[in-house]
């Protein structure tokens, strides 16, 4: 079947503990050179699983902390339990634990992370008793508390709505394995066999312990699931501080099932990634970042902020960060035409999510005021790049100093542009260069080179592109305008369908009339100063009276890339403006004849 997948680097060892035996793998060292402790992080995996489920997200975190893997009782290299009936409840599961942790970190507190039935003994441990003082902080990724779920399902039985009587059937559906694993001979053929089909077919190493551990580790349900959810706990309260973070597309356990989490757990941290099950795997990096630092946050620790006008920021700020916190906290964000106006509120936005932001613009000075801002609202790190995305040679500059210094973009938004007002027989090829390069080449290639990146990756991203409702409503008065910001909407619309495959969305973003000061910088054609100084005046009356604030437009930058849509018309002209197009283009060409000059 293969040869066993390993750990690169790790040092293994066997631990006794209640007649079976543990394999532990150890990455990192427990020092640093100044001799100070490098807090330990003890990673669980789930079912069929081995320890070298986690093997890309511990290489990752090897080199700034002690990290432990072991194999559960039963599974990969571990010895199993004789009798297996009764040798993996979660009293059992706890004093493997406990062992592990006093032969890895005996004068410190892990830092605990469980994946799956890890996440499931992971919760038990940081709600028992006999653990306290053992465990300073606890991540769970895609594995509830049997107790809390115990309760959830009760509270759904004993109290119906339809939308609660819909959620427990959800999760009943998604949870239809769990009564296969009930059935004599099941698990090991029909979970063995299927999860090396499955992980064949998708290139991965396949364990030669995979039937086994299936076999094996059906004892974990048959042994905690029904007791414990008939019965679950009344005191399964965390003692330490939580992070969830929930893969939105995990096939087996529905979002809904944390819903009330706030209840059992006094210190919880939310994180959504887009993601199916296997995510330590599909995004190893992601969640060594957010591991990291909790962990960091958790520990007191501060990381370098790094260069480009940064400075540095505790890793994780709690309590400070707003609604969408749990979308893009840790996430590198990336944005151009930054040091103003719309630009400079989606820095804010994401910086107050807690993303990690990077504002560029031509203008440096800014850029880095803008920068500073981000920290002081509550960006992980923030930090001001120059550059000219009209300029290729730039951008691939830009790119490479980006990844190099700071790490892949994970949300990318191409928010820059300039605007040219006038009729098209008094715009000249240097108007048409300016704006096109600007618009529509600093889109083209802020998408091809970090989307390139992204790709390479291969955990997915966001593309986000600042187009207008210039694109779909045409008007005399901006030709170029309106023709760079259509391209825009259809180069986002043909991205979006090309990088599917690579798990990158793409988002075009339309606003209307907002309150920036784009007019400061828009060349005006067929006026002379007089009146071109009267045409600014007036419009910045129009702005005025319309006072819709460019915090908008970031929200729904935020918003798009959280929900993956398409194209995103923001405020009412926008939106009434998308329809006619789609339902009376005739009227909207009508407008479009309306005297510029008049």
């Amino acid at each position: 079947m293969g040869a066993r997948e390993t750990v690169a680097d790790a040092r293994e060892r066997w631990i006794p503990t209640d007649g079976v035996e543990l394999c532990v793998a150890e990455l990192g060292r427990r020092t640093d050179e100044d001799g100070s402790r490098r807090p330990t992080v003890v990673l669980l995996h789930g079912y069929p699983d081995s320890k070298e489920l986690w093997a890309p997200v511990a290489e990752r975190l090897a080199d700034r902390f002690h990290v432990v893997l072991y194999d559960v009782r039963g599974f990969g290299r571990s010895t199993a339990p004789d009798p297996l009936r009764g040798g993996f409840t979660l009293e059992k599961l706890t004093d493997d634990f406990l062992a592990v942790a006093d032969a890895v970190s005996p004068d410190a507190p892990v830092h605990l992370v469980g994946h799956d039935w890890g996440s499931v003994q992971g919760w038990e441990f940081a709600t028992v008793g006999r653990t306290r003082g053992r465990i300073a902080s606890f991540t769970s990724l895609s594995g509830p508390s049997l107790d809390h779920l115990g309760h959830w399902f009760a509270g759904r039985l004993t109290r119906p709505t339809p939308r609660r009587a819909v959620q427990a059937l959800g999760q009943g559906v998604r949870s239809s394995h769990v009564y296969l694993m009930h059935l004599p001979g099941v698990p090991g053929t029909v979970f063995g066999g299927l999860g090396t089909a499955l992980a064949r077919r998708r290139g991965r190493p396949v364990s030669p312990d995979l039937r086994g551990n299936a076999a094996h580790g059906a004892w974990l349900y048959r042994d905690n699931v029904r007791s414990r959810l008939r019965a679950p706990r009344e005191d399964a309260y965390a003692h330490v501080p939580v992070q969830l973070i929930t893969p939105a597309d995990d096939p087996f356990l529905s979002p809904a099932v944390h819903d009330g989490l706030e209840r059992w757990v006094p210190r919880l941290t939310r994180r959504t990634l887009r993601a199916g099950h296997w995510a330590p795997r599909t995004h190893p990096d992601r969640l060594a970042g957010w591991i990291g630092a909790f962990v960091d946050a958790c520990e007191g620790r501060r990381e370098d902020g790094g260069g480009g006008g940064g400075g540095d920021a505790p890793a994780v700020r709690g309590g400070r960060h707003g609604t969408y916190a749990e979308y893009f906290g840790e996430q590198l964000v990336l944005v151009t035409g930054a040091s103003r106006g719309i630009g400079r509120a989606i820095v804010l936005a994401f910086a107050r999510a807690g993303a990690r932001v990077v504002a560029v613009d031509t203008d440096g000075e800014n850029a880095a005021r803008t920068a500073e801002l981000a920290r002081r609202v509550g960006a992980a790190r923030a930090w001001a790049e120059t550059a000219d995305v009209s300029d290729g040679r730039a951008m691939e500059a830009l790119a490479e100093r980006v990844a190099d210094r700071y790490g892949v973009v994970d949300v990318l938004v191409n928010n820059a542009g300039i605007a040219a007002a006038g009729p098209f027989l008094e715009h000249t090829e240097d108007d048409w260069n300016a704006v096109l390069g600007t618009n529509l080449w600093g889109v083209v290639h802020g998408c091809r080179l970090f989307g390139r990146q992204m790709a390479a990756r291969g955990e997915g991203g966001h593309i986000v592109n600042v187009s207008s409702c210039a694109a779909y409503e045409p008007t005399r008065a901006l030709p170029a305008y309106c023709t760079s910001k259509a391209a825009v909407l259809m180069l986002s619309q043909v991205l979006r369908a090309d990088l599917a495959g690579q798990g990158i969305g793409v988002s075009a973003i339309c606003p209307g009339i907002v309150s920036t000061t784009i007019l400061d910088d828009t060349r005006f054609r067929g006026f002379d100063e007089q009146d071109r100084q009267s045409r600014i005046k007036r419009a910045r009356q129009v702005y005025r009276i319309r006072r819709y604030p460019p915090e908008k437009v970031a929200d729904a930058v935020l918003r798009a890339v959280i929900r993956d849509k398409a194209v995103v018309p923001v405020n009412l002209e926008a939106r009434a403006g998308l329809w006619l197009s789609r339902l009376a283009p005739s009227l909207l060409r009508a407008f479009a004849r309306i005297n510029v000059r008049a």
